[in-house]
């Protein structure tokens, strides 16, 4: 590590800092101070230091300690609010012992898989507990129709429905391609090409078609959820909502629920459809397979495999739309607070998507169905 890099020269006792000493550049200073020899430092130079804040000046008495206040009080180069910084922090940290690095030791790894557990189930409550709150709250209203919002469903279900069909559609016929051209690949060595069509619309029907869906509205629509919430508590509009007598699971959630619950089984067959497209794009040009063929064999398929598929669209909906509900409320009064939330309802969502649908093919393909 050059001079530069570490932020320091000691020559003949004197320590010359240069460069910024800030909290951006903290791990750094902080590599390249253990090899700063302090007994034999005598006098400071601060002429090359650009910035200083209490963090660059922290690290300069970690490893100094007490001399750090004669060194401050002579040092040359310095500014004066540089000196009185590092007056300032010398002084406060007197009479303290500088904090011992922390020890690694075998069991971090373990402690930080029981607080990931921790934290695991501290979330897998509070979504229970937030899913037990909205299905009350949709129970009262199911005996009011006055109350429901079908304007908020109306447009939360051409967010979330209508405008991800490009995106869907797209995605879902090229992965169907891929499929094709791979079992294509795969299956000429046996001879057996014509089992692409069966492989495609299998593998469609009963696992991607939703799959992909869902992970696509986990990353679309769920983020849109919590960045919406998220953003509406940081203006205190929820406050402002339930200042005046309204109930913000029943104005903001379940519209956001019940339109993700109607449109995600009908995204997820659209997805079906492109990507049996896509096969069939694939079989006609590297198979030669006809259009009227494969949709033959494609009408061979049991029609289980598609309801298998399709019936697990409903229950991803209402996991990726609480989810995204759920951590929009958990937003706590900044902008920073949305992003991180935004970035942990897709991570959560996807998560859980993948998790049951993984349970789900386990459990059906024992029970043989």
């Amino acid at each position: 590590m050059s001079d530069n890099e570490r932020g320091w020269q000691l020559s003949a006792g004197r320590l010359c800092l240069s460069g910024d000493w800030t909290l951006a550049h903290h791990d750094r200073l902080d590599a390249g101070l253990a090899s700063l020899p302090a007994r034999d430092i005598r006098t400071l130079d601060g002429s090359g230091l650009t910035r200083l804040d209490t963090a660059g000046a922290g690290l300069l008495w970690q490893r100094l300690g007490e001399p750090l206040l004669a060194l401050a009080r002579d040092a040359t180069g310095l500014t004066d609010g540089q000196r009185a910084l590092l007056l300032a922090v010398a002084g406060a940290m007197s009479g303290r012992e500088p904090a011992p690095a922390p020890e690694t030791r075998w069991s971090d790894g373990l402690a930080r898989l029981g607080a990931g557990m921790q934290s695991g189930w501290r979330q897998g409550r509070l979504l229970l507990g937030f899913t037990g709150l909205t299905l009350s709250t949709g129970l009262g209203l199911v005996l009011r129709p006055g109350q429901w919002r079908l304007t908020a469903l109306v447009a939360q279900m051409q967010q979330c429905g209508l405008n991800a069909v490009p995106i869907v559609a797209l995605l879902t016929f090229l992965v169907g391609a891929v499929v094709a051209f791979l079992g294509a690949t795969v299956l000429e060595n046996f001879g057996a090409t014509i089992y692409t069509v069966d492989l495609v619309a299998y593998s469609f029907m009963r696992e991607f078609g939703v799959l992909l869906t869902a992970i696509l509205l986990a990353g679309r629509t769920a983020s849109a959820f919590t960045a919406q919430l998220g953003s509406m508590k940081v203006n205190q509009e929820l406050d402002a909502l339930r200042a005046q007598g309204l109930d913000p699971i029943a104005l903001l959630v379940l519209p956001r629920l019940l339109a993700l619950l109607l449109t995600l089984p009908l995204l997820t067959f659209i997805a079906i459809i492109s990507g049996l497209f896509g096969g069939a794009l694939v079989g006609l040009l590297s198979l030669d397979i006809a259009p009227a063929r494969y949709l033959a064999i494609v009408q061979e398929v049991p029609v289980r495999h598609l309801l298998v598929g399709l019936g697990k669209a409903p229950l991803f909906a209402v996991l990726i739309a609480l989810i995204g509900c759920l951590e929009g409320f958990k937003v706590a009064g900044s902008a920073q607070s949305v992003g991180e939330h935004t970035t942990s309802s897709v991570v959560q969502s996807i998560f859980v998507v993948i998790l049951l649908d993984a349970i789900a093919a386990l459990f059906l393909m024992e029970m043989g169905w």
